[in-house]
């Protein structure tokens, strides 16, 4: 297969297509990759240390506002979907798939308009703006969640999980506590508001250290490689009893997870699409700060299901983080069925389920 793969800007659309590359050279080892970024997302560092070959467009996003900004965005666009069109012409792809961020939506669309078989992977419960525009042309769209199928032409649409899911759900996974300091038979909280932190997940899980340290579970507190000075000046007057260990960031997110029985977090897609894989337990604090809101839509998906519980940021507060925590891990019995309940939503063959809907439009 000769693949073309974009989306950038976040980690939540380039590791689905990092997954989706990676059952595409299991299946098809002599296979063919080029990814296609931005100047500006977090792909230009990433992609090409997995040593994949990656071209870069500069692009940028539109302000809700009216603004000169935006006649900038249009123009980029525009000479971006001209270079994509002569990526595409040189590389010569069987399909171009879009995982997500404006960047795909030059290169789906340069795709669709070559004639070049094409399709897109949207990852939330919310279609954003780049997928909508680009549901018109493509043959095939994928989804993440089923409450997004309504959102697009039925006949194109089919469910296929988010591919980070079976990524994480095959790693054999040989971490133990001891080697964070912590006890391998004792039920532990993984607190993690992503790979830059939360501020305010930070600032209350720092209120909470005094109650944490009278607990019989153990908390390991994430907090962000920039926030973390700031939280450890903030309790630098708090002896931190044993069952506790605070870190800036956790390169090996997918060996530690397989050991947590419960985490509290936010409720990104690919977040979502590994703890679902895996069963765990979830305590879900959306951020306000996305798009259409489409954490809380996320979110609600399991705790529909009763595989998590829900907090608001508004809503979040020591006495509120405490009592969900204790509610979870005093009762192994609803622990366990929160876990069950987790797994029956995971999707452990999405990057299969992806891998052949693409060779479904190969003409």
């Amino acid at each position: 297969m000769r693949l073309i793969v974009s989306g950038g800007g976040t980690g939540g659309h380039i590791y689905p297509a990092l997954a989706l590359i990676e059952e595409v050279l299991e299946k098809e080892p002599d296979s063919k990759i080029l990814y296609v970024g931005s100047t500006r997302g977090l792909e230009k560092d990433i992609v090409p240390k997995k040593r994949i070959d990656f071209k870069e467009l500069e692009i940028q996003g539109f302000k809700r506002s009216i603004s000169l900004y935006n006649f900038k965005t249009v123009a980029l666009f525009l000479k971006s979907v001209h270079k994509s069109k002569r990526i595409i012409k040189d590389f010569k792809p069987d399909v171009v798939i879009g995982t997500g961020g404006y960047v795909s939506g030059a290169v789906v669309y340069a795709a669709a308009k070559l004639h070049v078989p094409s399709m897109i992977h949207e990852q939330n419960s919310v279609v954003g703006l780049t997928n909508r525009f680009l549901s018109k042309y493509v043959d095939k769209i994928a989804v993440g969640f089923k409450d997004a199928i309504k959102q697009f032409p039925k006949n194109k649409t089919t469910y296929t999980g988010n591919p980070r899911a079976q990524q994480v759900a095959n790693i054999k996974s040989d971490f133990k506590w001891s080697e964070y300091g912590l006890k391998d038979d004792v039920p532990t909280v993984l607190i993690f508001g992503g790979s830059q932190g939360a501020l305010k997940i930070n600032q209350v899980v720092s209120d909470s250290i005094s109650q944490f340290n009278k607990r019989s579970y153990q908390i390991v507190f994430v907090t962000g490689a920039k926030r973390y000075d700031d939280v450890m000046k903030k309790i630098s007057n708090l002896n931190l009893s044993s069952n506790i260990i605070i870190k800036k960031y956790i390169a090996d997110m997918p060996r530690v997870l397989p050991k947590v029985d419960l985490i509290v977090g936010r409720a990104g897609a690919t977040s979502l699409a590994e703890i679902t894989s895996l069963g765990i337990p979830a305590i879900l604090i959306p951020s306000p700060y996305v798009t259409a809101d489409h954490q809380t839509k996320n979110a609600l998906s399991l705790v529909k299901n009763d595989a998590a519980l829900i907090i608001t940021e508004n809503d979040l507060s020591t006495d509120n983080l405490m009592k969900n925590i204790d509610f979870v891990m005093h009762d192994k019995i609803k622990r366990d069925e929160m876990a069950n309940n987790s797994r029956n939503m995971g999707c452990r063959d999405s990057s299969s389920r992806l891998f052949s809907l693409a060779k479904s439009i190969i003409k």
